[in-house]
């Protein structure tokens, strides 16, 4: 398909650090309450396939992929946090995309198609084009491929995802059509964002309040005995182990591979290993004039390239220099500046008969004008490389790693299953001696704790916590190898005593009683402003700050309230009132307004059409919300979507581990 895009533009490799994640994270929905376990269906669907929406699937290998490149863009540098995480990015990329399945078999239900020109269009035209068409010039098959097997996608997914994304498009278009923003409500929103107002306000601090605190034991007893419900089981379960750490480095440096290892390798897996036939070419390329409107060809502009590409074949057949002629006159800039140099290229990666050309001709051969649609090529033959299968000495160097990480992982787990065993059998301390390993025997820890040797690693402690009573010991993957563990004791949950709490009994009555103070106080304030007609006289007896506020808008900043928004009821005053008790910054503030300024009309003129576009598209936000929320509840009310509870499960608790 993208061949068809194929233009005159640079082929020398770029670097692109964009990921297909732009796309599907431009089609997600987040509008959909309840998530996935509303999805109950009859019949789930097969192992591998995590739901079926209509007569699509979304697979397991799908989430999977998707779950990956939300990582990749959120963390680009990864981190120990990354797999600590995948859980909810599996979950996230598991509702993204049975949204997108139900979107994308709604609009075909509709009528709605995207034809092979739309699809060129958005390539060269919508969100990658910066990508795949930088300078409007088409980066070559072969980077092209590069960017989509890098984000582990094949051609044909990369350019039905994109098709999904078009008609998602098409259908948003047609679902928000109906929305509508009249010119009253476009001058009203305008004026609320743009109104400035300034006010005298008093200003009572919860700090203020907490110093004059002292609650007596008697209080405080009272406050943990009314919220003792909320102290059960607070101090969580601790458990102790005694364990060993199985390293796989460790075991690394007396891992060999021999050449029978590689040998069984590469015999299994020979099929990786066939090349398939390519040619490294080169190529001069006189480009012709684009269609006229309507698909007229400019006749005279193509015999014009016709004329000027024999002359190059001329001087190309008698001898001339053919990475200078392609330097002087290629319209390709790409491959002009590399001499014409193309690389190699396999079937199926060039126009027809481009194609044709360069793997009929034998190596050092020059062809004779090639016309495709970008215009008339002269193409020679660097080299040549017919199907094969690759040697092992060939590709050798490329396996061994591969080879020896596995055998490197198996060892790691013999050694694993050999001290459980012992220590099942002999003891733990005496299988971890015999091992050469010292037994570390922790203290009490909790779920959240970290362990020496393990770092924080949620599945090992689920094990650990899920383990019974006199358990023998048992063992657990972790990362670096394998956990060999026995459990020694076990301290339940338990509720603390009022002594053992006292200060957190203190700072939560604290919080909770300067709350209802400062609201208590603040609403006096405002009593007392309200009845003498005088915020600075009212603030002054009850120790109030007081201060004037400069002009704000309501997203502005001031000083002790913080952002406006908390408390934009004093936009609604009008000058000379007084507001009632606002909290705001943590703070009680009383304000009476001095000042309000409204924008002009002609401030308006030159801001209204982005308003009213701010606000349609809110509007067509929520309308296209709605219908997929409601498409949603259809879909899974008639089984037409279907989720497969264990799949899912099994992802969000695995974080979405590569499949095979």
């Amino acid at each position: 398909m993208i061949r068809t895009l194929q233009n005159a533009g640079p082929t020398v490799k770029i670097v692109l650090g964009a990921l297909l994640v732009l796309i599907c994270a431009s089609m997600a929905i987040t509008l959909i309450p309840g998530g996935l376990g509303s999805s109950l269906g009859i019949g789930a669907p097969p192992a591998g396939v995590l739901a079926t929406v209509g007569d699509q699937q979304v697979t397991v290998n799908e989430v999977q992929r998707e779950a990956r490149a939300m990582v990749r863009q959120k963390f680009p540098r990864g981190g120990a946090q990354v797999s600590m995480l995948m859980p909810y990015f599996a979950n996230q990329a598991a509702e993204q995309l049975i949204n997108e399945k139900a979107l994308v078999a709604e609009a075909h239900t509709m009528g709605l198609r995207v034809s092979d020109e739309e699809l060129r269009d958005e390539l060269q035209h919508g969100q990658l084009a910066s990508i795949l068409f930088p300078d409007g010039k088409f980066v070559g098959q072969e980077e092209y491929e590069n960017f989509v097997q890098r984000n582990d996608l094949t051609v044909p997914q990369f350019e039905s995802l994109e098709k999904d994304y078009i008609i998602v498009n098409k259908l948003r278009a047609l679902v928000s059509s109906g929305a509508f923003v009249s010119d009253a409500e476009v001058r009203a929103e305008f004026d609320r964002r743009n109104t400035k107002v300034k006010f005298d306000y008093a200003v009572i601090t919860r700090a203020d309040i907490l110093k004059e605190l002292h609650p007596t034991d008697e209080e405080l007893k009272a406050f943990y005995d009314r919220n003792k419900a909320t102290y059960n089981n607070s101090i969580p379960e601790k458990r102790q182990i005694k364990y060993v750490v199985v390293d796989s480095a460790k075991l690394a440096p007396a891992t060999t591979v021999s050449d029978q290892d590689l040998q069984a390798y590469y015999d299994q897996h020979r099929e990786e290993y066939r090349a398939p036939e390519q040619v490294k070419v080169s190529h001069i390329l006189i480009k012709t004039p684009l269609p006229a409107a309507g698909g007229k060809e400019d006749e005279k502009g193509i015999a014009d390239a016709r004329a000027k590409a024999e002359d190059v074949l001329k001087q190309v057949k008698a001898g001339g220099d053919f990475a200078k002629l392609a330097e002087k006159y290629s319209d390709d800039p790409g491959s002009a500046k590399q001499g014409g140099e193309l690389g190699w290229i396999g079937r199926g990666r060039t126009v027809p008969e481009f194609e044709k050309a360069a793997f009929s001709l034998g190596k050092g051969q020059t062809s004779d004008l090639v016309k495709s649609s970008y215009g008339f090529h002269i193409i020679r033959v660097e080299d040549k490389q017919e199907a094969h299968l690759k040697t092992l000495a060939e590709v050798k160097s490329e396996i061994e790693e591969k080879v020896k990480q596995q055998k490197v992982a198996h060892a790691t787990e013999v050694a694993a299953n050999t001290l459980l065993s012992k220590a099942r059998t002999d003891g733990f301390d005496a299988a971890a001696a015999s091992k050469g390993e010292t037994a570390v025997t922790t203290g009490l820890f909790s779920k959240t704790d970290t362990l020496p040797g393990v770092a924080a690693n949620p599945q090992f402690m689920e094990t650990v916590f899920n383990e019974a009573e006199k358990s023998p010991p048992d063992m657990a993957e972790i990362p670096q190898g394998y956990v060999v563990f026995q459990l020694l004791a076990i301290n339940p949950p338990a509720t603390p005593t009022f002594e053992e709490i006292r200060s957190r009994v203190e700072s939560e009555f604290k919080n909770e009683r300067s709350g209802f103070l400062l609201q208590q106080k603040t609403q006096e304030l405002s009593d007392r402003a309200k009845a003498e007609h005088d915020l600075k006289k009212a603030a002054k007896e009850l120790g109030a700050s007081y201060k004037t506020s400069d002009l704000v808008l309501p997203d502005g900043q001031v000083p002790d309230i913080g952002s406006m928004t908390s408390a934009s009821a004093i936009f609604g005053l009008k000058p000379g009132d007084i507001s009632g008790p606002i909290t705001a910054g943590g703070n009680g503030v009383v304000a009476q307004l001095l000042d309000k300024q409204a924008p002009t009309d002609q401030e308006f003129t030159a801001k209204k059409d982005e308003i009213r576009q701010s606000m349609l598209d809110a509007k067509q936000g929520d309308l296209f919300g709605l219908f997929v929320t409601n498409l949603r509840k259809d879909m899974e009310k008639s089984n037409r979507l279907k989720v497969n509870q264990q799949e899912m499960k099994n992802l969000t608790h695995m974080g979405g581990e590569e499949g095979s």
